[in-house]
């Protein structure tokens, strides 16, 4: 119950903040008439006050019983996944039937009554109660048409996580949760299809079961949902909360000789603090405990939490890691990943990994479309990898849109993951993901020839991003590093795939030269660099933390010349002219791009202005046979790159022309573009 002692202080919504929602819900209550759907359902990402909604809301409604002349809240359930009592529905309808003798005293005689007539009721099925209990004795009152509508608010269904049921085998709570959450919906759809004064306000996080069964055909016509990540201003609910907790302690602090300690956090301050929060409340509430700290100075504490931001492979700091304001936060992912069944958490740990090395090279609209093509990439049957993350949808904005960080409800959830120290046996790290990612696109890769229709979003991905999973790709031992680098060198026509990659680019709406540069990166690395004149490194050594082997040497430096000659054969095959006036070619802009990058990553290299390498040979022999072409790729420069160089200033030896007559042909192109 919401009033009950086990869980004093109950949570609540801070003074002038969820108001947007509380409106909404008390909107559709509407009190006295019951309203046309008579069912609400309110969800939203773990730590995002659900909870403190629901007793707010419980507590509102209450305080208006004596100007309505009647208790609007009939019942209340909190089902809590730690508490005995309160993680079953063992207790559900009996708890409703007491409450609703309370606040409708009419039923009172009529409950007392299929009691004694069958003293066994409440060791019943949950089935039975609810008929006997609630709605045989609503059944029995003459003026059931004339009673003003109550409201029964049921929150934390998805901490209803045990059947209290007898099996044969054992089983556990994570395989147990899905069948008890939707029988718990059934007995409301029950209650509710009995057209007596009741509203139902169900309260839980956006677990698939449940959306799945909101949505059938018994539920959708009467059901209203509420998305509470999408409803309201998290971010100004938040500073609300934050203004007034950090003036709290500012009033209790210990003040050094000339410092006004209510100044102590200022607007900038706040600002970054809260854009830390990411308008999560739990969040929120967890940093201010935090700084609270009787033992230790605010100042310090709050200082911790602003130096914390560091890339995404660092873990968190040892005081954030191990503080106990922050440990809470920690079990609470802990829970979410527990309930995952057992046998399938090695392949939700592998879909993580994925999707957060996938995430680094490429960007996503939504986390469910990147997982299909994770799918694809990777072989797993289609939805395989929606499917393997479904039971930690609590932490998951699936349907988000933004950057690969809006996958999560919070970034401090990731970071609990590659933290050994809290997420304990949840750990992920980086470097298993890009490794079976780097193989993964080097099989898709495996087929592609240069008149292969590259048609497939997965091959194109593919295509696209084998540079970067290369370059963030650490080999776990020998066998590991031999069968990347014979990949790369046996099974690929390495020529082609470069050639398919920047017609990929070319044609992508995404203007961002992800294969161009990463693969100009990995060329300078592999190829350049390791030239005599410059370095005796081999092409994956900065890969290693170990020396190579021989055998492994001589296999990189097959590598390292593979793919010296595919780049240069790649883009001699571009600047060929019936390749380059092609209308099924990519425009000429991307080939100067990709032109750019090889030529900056080749700087240094012996054949540096000389007439042996392909690309020199190509762009010459474009020079005297078809200059018009040769003319259009030294003034097609991407507007993105500096327009004051142009490739005829830096490359001399590619280019003769003048610097004004490349102004204004420049000017003229980008006009035209």
């Amino acid at each position: 119950m919401h009033d009950s002692e086990e869980r004093y202080p109950p949570p609540k919504c801070h003074p002038g903040t969820r108001q947007t929602v509380r409106d909404r819900i008390t909107g559709w209550y509407g009190f006295k008439t019951r309203p046309e759907k008579g069912i609400m359902w309110v969800h939203g990402p773990a730590g995002y006050g659900k909870s403190a909604v629901a007793q707010t809301v419980s507590d509102d409604l209450e305080a208006q019983q004596q100007e309505l002349g009647f208790n609007p809240v009939g019942a209340t359930f909190f089902f809590w996944r730690t508490s005995p009592e309160r993680n079953s529905p063992a207790r559900f309808v009996i708890t409703l039937a007491y409450q609703l003798a309370i606040s409708i005293p009419g039923l009172l005689p009529h409950i007392e009554q299929a009691t004694t007539r069958d003293p066994m009721i409440l060791k019943k099925s949950l089935e039975v109660q609810l008929t006997r209990l609630i709605v045989e004795p609503f059944r029995a009152l003459d003026n059931l048409d004339e009673m003003p509508n109550r409201l029964i608010i049921i929150d934390g269904l998805d901490e209803c996580i045990n059947s209290d049921q007898e099996f044969r085998l054992e089983r556990k709570w994570a395989e147990d949760q899905e069948r008890v959450q939707i029988r718990v919906l059934d007995l409301i759809l029950t209650l509710h299809s009995q057209k007596l004064p009741l509203s139902f306000l169900v309260f839980s996080r956006s677990e698939m079961w449940i959306e799945q069964h909101m949505e059938s055909k018994q539920f959708k016509p009467v059901t209203e949902v509420v998305d509470l990540f999408e409803v309201g201003d998290h971010l100004r609910d938040v500073e609300v909360y934050l203004k007034a907790e950090l003036s709290r302690i500012a009033a209790n602090l210990e003040s050094h000789p000339g410092e006004d300690t209510s100044e102590w956090v200022g607007k900038d301050t706040l600002q970054t603090l809260l854009r830390k929060t990411g308008g999560h409340m739990l969040y929120a509430s967890t940093v201010v405990r935090h700084i609270q700290d009787p033992y230790d100075d605010p100042r310090g504490r709050l200082q911790d939490i602003l130096d914390a931001d560091r890339d995404d492979t660092t873990p968190s700091t040892s005081t954030l890691a191990h503080s106990s304001s922050f440990s809470a936060l920690h079990e609470l992912y802990r829970q979410i990943m527990r309930s995952c069944p057992e046998e399938h958490r090695r392949l939700m740990l592998e879909v993580l990994e994925d999707l957060m090395a996938f995430s680094r090279a490429h960007s996503y609209a939504t986390i469910r479309t990147a997982l299909t093509v994770l799918d694809s990439l990777c072989g797993r049957a289609p939805g395989r990898g929606l499917k393997a993350i479904r039971n930690i949808r609590a932490v998951i904005t699936s349907d988000c849109q933004g950057s690969p960080e809006t996958f999560f409800v919070h970034s401090s959830f990731p970071e609990f993951l590659l933290d050994s120290r809290v997420a304990l046996e949840f750990t992920i790290k980086f470097e298993p993901g890009e490794r079976r990612l780097l193989l993964h696109c080097l099989r898709c890769m495996s087929s592609i020839n240069l008149s292969t229709n590259v048609d497939e979003e997965h091959v194109q991905v593919a295509l696209r991003n084998w540079p970067k999973h290369w370059q963030n790709s650490e080999p776990k031992d020998e066998a590991d590093s031999t069968q990347q680098l014979e990949s790369l060198l046996r099974a690929l026509d390495l020529k082609a795939c470069i050639v398919q990659a920047i017609k990929v680019e070319g044609c992508s709406k995404d203007q961002d030269p992800i294969f161009c540069s990463n693969l100009a990166r990995v060329y300078r690395k592999t190829v350049v660099q390791n030239t005599p004149s410059v370095s005796n490194v081999t092409v994956v050594s900065r890969f290693y933390s170990a020396d190579l082997a021989l055998d492994q040497q001589t296999l990189a430096k097959e590598c390292a010349n593979s793919l010296n000659s595919s780049f240069e054969q790649a883009l001699a095959h571009l600047l060929q002219p019936a390749i380059a006036q092609s209308p099924t070619s990519i425009r000429p802009s991307w080939v100067s791009l990709a032109l750019h990058f090889y030529l900056t990553a080749s700087e240094g290299a012996w054949w540096w202005g000389s007439g042996a390498n392909k690309v020199v040979q190509a762009m010459n022999s474009l020079k005297k046979d078809n200059p018009h072409i040769h003319r259009e790729l030294a003034y097609r420069w991407p507007r993105y790159l500096d327009p004051k160089r142009s490739l005829s200033e830096k490359y001399p030896f590619l280019f003769d022309v003048s610097d004004d007559q490349y102004v204004a042909e420049r000017d003229k192109s980008m006009h035209s573009t």
